[in-house]
Formats: structure tokens, C-alpha cells, sequence
């Protein structure tokens, strides 16, 4: 059936109907049928008449509710409780409502910029954009939803604002995360090792200065402060005290170090603090806590770990790790490890993209471990390790490590059915030798020496990090020395742990303890053959001209900062301007030491070296790297090397800078001391 016809089409088909009736009466009276077409005609005309009558009542009757539709529209838009906008690319004015006028107590002129009132509004980030944002105004704050209106030449031309006012709910929600708590740990790192030979009135006087000078300092942030034992405290703080924590740069990590018991021994604090979220348990409060404790511990101590919103920042962490005095753990490390082979197939071991000596060390050194077990080991090498081709070039013909060195792509074709893996020198899922091995195999064991970073390998067996280490060769080496009674290691594996000792210690000139020489007697026990290892590190003349074309061009700044570039023609590059930096170091007055090089494609590199009294760990980690206190190193992507070098400087400057501010700074100390004197 026909649809949507207009009435006056409905009366006409009738008509047409009737007529033809009419021509049908026509065949048998021609009188009647006269009559009849006379009154279709008055019909028609009336019907029409009609028609047309009340399609003008119709018409009336839609304009008038349009009109008041209109009207109610434009009644309600200008009495809306909110500002809408029209803006131009230039923020201009081209269309308001009245409660803006209300809002700002005049009436604004078209063609007027937005930021001669909303000076903190800033279109370009979102324009062209659908969404809202919350912005504050002279102590208000404003729901902004902005979208796009396209116009006859440009499809995002204008742009749509609706603006109202939510201060007070802003407010509300600003001081409820103000006075959200923060829970946490604070923990004597090394409690033991202080307390060690001393009776039980000095513990207690001890313990008793450090009970106050904590119990101060979470009094002056309002805070909540029990202890759970001797050497571990629970904290409760609000989010707003923990702006006065950190612009005092938590200032109770130097009082309590500034303590010295009869035995001289320093004390330092690791603290983790982390904020309670609306997802969050008080189970799952409490085990992250205890999780960044665990990663300020990893890191050495003496610093402190904030969670706020998923996201870890460390303050403190200015002296280096204190070295442990007993080897209890590496003793249970090293049955550990045992019992791990001993269920293995097949033993992986891989150290840091672009190994080095101290890397390839401590592998070997696992290695062994592995093959006095009787188990198929390899060591899998990067497609960069030019630093340590003279050592394999030296042992690749021999026939104890016949088939242990490998690629990553020969480990993953063998076919184990419980492998284990284990990476040495790092802890860093990205910098390994092999990531695609690393996502591969289940089972794997961490044994590194640089400070812990929150991007730590995930779901491991056992992680061993001991930044009081020298080496990851010497943790090897201690390893070794309680994995069993027998001999373990050829007079090549301790000639290899050896020379990555002798690497990190800088011939046994930085991070050096009672138990690096340990070490270090162990392996000449075993044969190790020093006079082998400085024929490893003897460099050709061309590396030698490099690093003398870099030491001439350095620059030395005030506070001990040395600064220089490597040359991009270096053989070798990254390793040169290791030693580079080392070497600007043994300068007199020389305390921090950097020099940035070229690496392809796009990225420049940063090696740090520091004495131990300037942590460049921090310094590096705020260019995505990491390290020790001592050694650190960083690759920038996509960077210019003459704006990270001026970043580099400006952030090296300002370490020294606190460090030398700094009262509890035995050197700055000695310093203020004898000029009062």
C-alpha cells in the first residue's frame, strides 16, 4: 500500500474513483449522471477548499512550535550553568554564552584571546581532539570538555568549549590524596656487622640514639612510628608530609649515619614508603613495601624507596655499600645452586650485551660449576664482544671448552627438557646477552654486584645481587669456594675470574674489601696467571692514540669534574671510553670522571666513574641507565650528544655540589674544620 501521499493526493484518487462511477450511470441515464459530475465538481472545490485550509493551520501550528522550541533552546543555553565557547586556531572569541559574562563580571568583546582570563589554558596540546581536562585559575579549577567544529574550509577550524566550575569537588578529592597514608619499612641495614663485639650497654645506648633521632623525625611529619624488632620499624605518614621528607632530602639517613658506636662502625637506614591505593589490599600494601625494601636493599642500603602511583623514586643512596663481614650467605647461595644444577639437563650461562671481562668471569666461573656436575653447559655470547676476543681467540682450542661458547640462535635449536639459566653481571632483562633465550627458559637463577634497579628480571629462581661486591667475579669466586671441598676450576677459569676482578677493582683500586683479596688468594691458588692477564689487556697503538686524542681534549671543572668525548674512529668504542674515564680519573683533584661517545644507530653513549664519594649510579639512572656508586653507564636514543653532554654536566655539578654541602661529608667536613681553625 502507497505510503506518505499528502491528503489532498488521498481526496483526488476518491474523486477519480466516483467519476468513474459516474461515467458507468452515464451508459444507462444520461440526466442522472449529469447531475452527479455537477456535485463531484462542488466536491472538489470544497474538498480543496478544505485541504488547503488545513494545511495552513498546519503550517501555523509547526511554526509555532519551532518557535517555542527555539526560544526555550536559546533560553535554556543562556541560562546554562556552564560557559560555552567558540574558538579560533588563535584562541580567539567567536561565540559565547552569557555565563561567561557572569562568570568574569563583564562582558568579554569577540576576537578576545582566552588567556587574558584563563591565562593557564592552553588549547594547542588537544586541538582538534574530543576529550576534557581539569585546569585551575586563581585558586579555581575548571572541567574543560573541548571538542572540534569543523567549518566550510578546515574540518577542525573552530573549537567547541564547555568549561564549569569544579573547585569544590576538586578540592575535596585534593585533600583527600593529601591525607592519604603511606605505609612503610624502615630498616638498620647493617645491624649485625654495628652491633658485632659490642656489649649489651653500647647496643643499648646505640639503639636508643637511633630509636630518637627516628622517633623525631616521623614526629615531625606527624607521622606513626612502632618497631617490629631491633633493627626494623613500621612508619605511617600522610602524602602532603611527604613534601617536608623530600625537600629535606630525608635528612634522617644522614643523622643516622652521622652515628658512630665504640667500634666506628657507620649505621645507615633503607626505607621503603609506598602509597595506599583505592585497588590496593592491606595485604598487597604491605607486600609492596616489603618488595622495595627488598630493592633498597638490593641497591646497598642507605636510601629510600617511594611508591606513589606505580612508580618508584629513590632518594639518598650517597655512600657505597657496606662490604658484609661473614659469608653466611654465599654459603647457602652456593648449595642452592647446587641442588638447582643437580635437577638441570642443560646449563645456560650468559652475562651483558657486549661482554667484558668481569662478565665473561663470572660465566666461566658458572660454568664450572656446572661441568663438576657432570651437565652440559654453554656460555652464550653476544654478536658484540670485541672486548674479550683475545680470551676466547686464546681458549677456543682448547678441549675442555670444546662446544661451550655459543650464539643464541645455536641455544635455542638445543632441545632440554628442564633447563636452567643463568645470567651474570646484570639483572636488566633488556641488556642480556639473549633476550629470546631469557623468554624462553622458565628457570633462572640472577647473580650480579651493581646496584638493584626497579627493572629487575622477573619470576626468578634465585637472585643473588650484592652491591658491596667488587665483581660479579668475585661473588663467583666466593661461590665456588663452598660449592664444594674438591677442586672445582682449571688454571684458565681462574686466570678469567682473575682478570674481571681486576677489571671492576681498577687493579685493586676501588671497591676493594677483605674478601676481594679472599678471592683473589683463592683464585692464584688455582693457578691463576696474572702475568697472562696483562698481556690481555696490552691495547694496540691505535686505541692507545684515541684515548691520548680524548685525555688532551677533556675539560676539568670546578669540584673535580672531568668531561671528554671519545673519538668516533675508536676501535672498539664503548670499552675505550671505559678506560678513558678511568684513566681521567687518576687526574689530581679529579672526583667524578664522564665521557659520552657515539654508538650506531642514533645513540650516544655515557660512561661514569666516580672515586666512591659521588654516586654516578644516580647521575646515569636519570638517562635510563644504571650501575654502582662508582661505575655507571648509560645509551640515549635519539639523542644529540652536545645537549646530554650540557645535561649531563649541569646534573654532575649539582651532586658534587649537595656532596660538598653536605655536613656529614668527612672530606667537606675536614675541610670546614680546619678552616674554622
Amino acid at each position: 500500500m502507497p505510503r506518505r501521499l499528502s491528503s489532498w493526493i488521498d481526496i483526488c484518487i476518491t474523486l477519480v474513483i466516483i467519476a468513474g462511477l459516474l461515467l458507468t450511470i452515464l451508459c444507462y441515464n444520461v440526466y442522472l449522471a449529469v447531475a452527479g459530475l455537477m456535485l463531484l465538481i462542488c466536491l472538489l472545490l470544497f474538498l480543496r477548499e478544505r485541504n488547503n485550509d488545513r494545511q495552513k493551520s498546519l503550517a501555523d501550528y509547526y511554526q509555532n512550535v519551532i518557535k517555542n522550541v527555539n526560544e526555550l533552546s536559546n533560553l535554556a543555553l543562556e541560562h546554562l550553568p556552564q560557559v560555552i565557547l567558540i574558538v579560533d586556531r588563535d584562541s580567539r572569541l567567536e561565540w559565547h554564552n552569557n555565563e561567561l559574562e557572569r562568570w568574569l563580571g563583564k562582558k568579554p568583546e569577540l576576537g578576545t584571546v582566552i588567556h587574558e582570563f584563563w591565562p593557564s589554558l592552553s588549547l594547542e596540546p588537544f586541538w582538534g581532539q574530543i576529550g576534557e581536562t581539569v585546569f585551575n585559575n586563581d585558586n579555581k579549577f575548571y572541567l574543560l570538555k573541548y571538542r572540534p567544529v569543523s567549518t566550510n574550509t578546515d574540518l577542525n577550524g573552530l573549537m567547541a568549549l564547555y568549561i564549569t566550575d569544579v573547585t569544590k569537588p576538586e578540592e575535596f578529592k585534593r585533600t583527600t590524596a593529601a591525607h592519604m597514608v603511606l605505609f612503610g619499612y624502615i630498616q638498620i641495614d647493617n645491624y649485625n656487622d654495628a652491633m658485632q663485639g659490642l656489649s649489651e650497654a653500647q647496643r643499648t645506648s646505640i639503639l636508643f640514639e637511633a630509636n630518637s633521632i627516628l622517633d623525631k623525625w616521623a614526629h615531625s611529619l606527624n607521622g606513626f612510628l612502632r618497631r617490629l624488632d631491633d633493627d626494623l620499624y613500621v612508619i605511617l605518614i600522610e602524602h602532603h608530609m611527604l613534601e617536608l621528607a623530600v625537600s629535606s632530602k630525608f635528612d634522617v639517613l644522614d643523622r643516622v649515619r652521622a652515628m658512630r658506636g665504640p667500634n666506628k662502625f657507620p649505621i645507615t637506614l633503607s626505607i621503603s614508603l609506598v602509597e595506599a591505593r583505592e585497588d590496593m589490599t592491606m595485604e598487597d600494601l604491605g607486600a609492596l613495601a616489603q618488595s622495595n625494601l627488598d630493592l633498597v636493599l638490593g641497591r646497598g642500603g642507605d636510601q629510600v624507596a617511594v611508591n606513589i602511583d606505580g612508580k618508584v623514586k629513590f632518594f639518598g643512596g650517597k655512600t657505597k655499600a657496606i662490604e658484609k663481614h661473614t659469608r653466611v650467605k654465599s654459603r647457602i647461595v652456593a648449595h642452592a645452586m647446587r641442588e638447582i644444577i643437580e635437577k638441570a639437563d642443560v646449563v645456560f650461562v650468559m652475562g651483558h650485551h657486549n661482554e667484558d671481562f668481569d662478565s665473561l668471569g663470572a660465566a666461566i666461573g658458572v660454568a664450572a660449576m656446572a661441568k663438576f656436575m657432570k651437565k652440559q653447559v654453554h656460555i652464550i655470547l653476544s654478536d658484540m664482544n670485541e672486548g674479550i676476543d683475545k680470551f676466547t681467540d686464546l681458549i677456543k682450542d682448547s678441549a675442555d671448552y670444546a662446544g661451550v661458547f655459543i650464539t643464541e640462535e645455536e641455544a635455542l635449536k638445543i632441545i632440554a627438557v628442564n633447563p636452567v639459566l643463568f645470567v651474570v653481571d646484570t639483572h636488566i632483562p633488556h641488556l642480556v646477552a639473549g633476550q629470546e633465550l631469557l623468554n624462553d627458559i622458565k628457570n633462572v637463577v640472577v647473580i650480579d654486584h651493581h646496584r638493584r634497579s626497579e627493572n629487575v628480571i622477573k619470576n626468578s629462581l634465585l637472585i643473588y645481587i650484592e652491591p658491596s661486591s667488587s665483581s660479579t667475579s668475585e661473588l663467583v669466586t666466593e661461590l665456588l669456594m663452598y660449592f664444594s671441598d674438591d677442586p672445582l676450576i682449571s688454571n684458565i677459569d681462574a686466570t678469567a675470574l682473575y682478570a674481571g676482578i681486576l677489571v671492576d677493582t681498577k687493579n685493586f683500586k676501588i671497591q676493594t674489601g677483605v674478601r676481594t683479596f679472599d678471592a683473589v688468594a683463592y683464585l692464584r691458588r688455582n693457578g691463576a696467571d696474572p702475568q697472562m692477564v696483562s698481556q690481555l689487556f696490552r691495547t694496540d697503538y691505535t686505541t692507545n692514540l684515541a684515548k691520548a686524542r680524548a685525555v688532551s681534549q677533556s675539560k676539568f671543572f670546578d669540584g673535580g669534574l672531568v668531561i671528554s668525548i671519545c673519538p668516533d674512529d675508536a676501535p672498539n668504542i664503548q670499552i675505550i671510553s671505559a678506560q678513558i674515564a678511568d684513566y681521567l680519573l687518576s687526574i689530581d683533584q679529579a672526583r667524578m670522571s664522564l665521557v659520552f661517545f657515539h654508538l650506531p644507530p642514533n645513540t650516544v653513549g655515557i660512561c661514569a666513574r666516580s672515586l666512591g664519594e659521588l654516586n654516578v649510579q644516580i647521575l646515569m639512572e636519570a638517562f635510563g641507565g644504571g650501575g654502582h656508586l662508582n661505575v655507571a653507564g648509560a645509551q640515549v636514543k635519539d639523542g644529540n650528544l652536545e645537549e646530554i653532554k650540557a645535561k649531563a654536566v649541569e646534573l654532575a655539578q649539582k651532586i658534587i655540589e649537595e656532596v660538598d654541602n653536605d655536613e656529614n661529608n668527612p672530606r667537606t667536613g675536614s675541610e670546614k674544620s680546619r678552616q674554622k681553625r
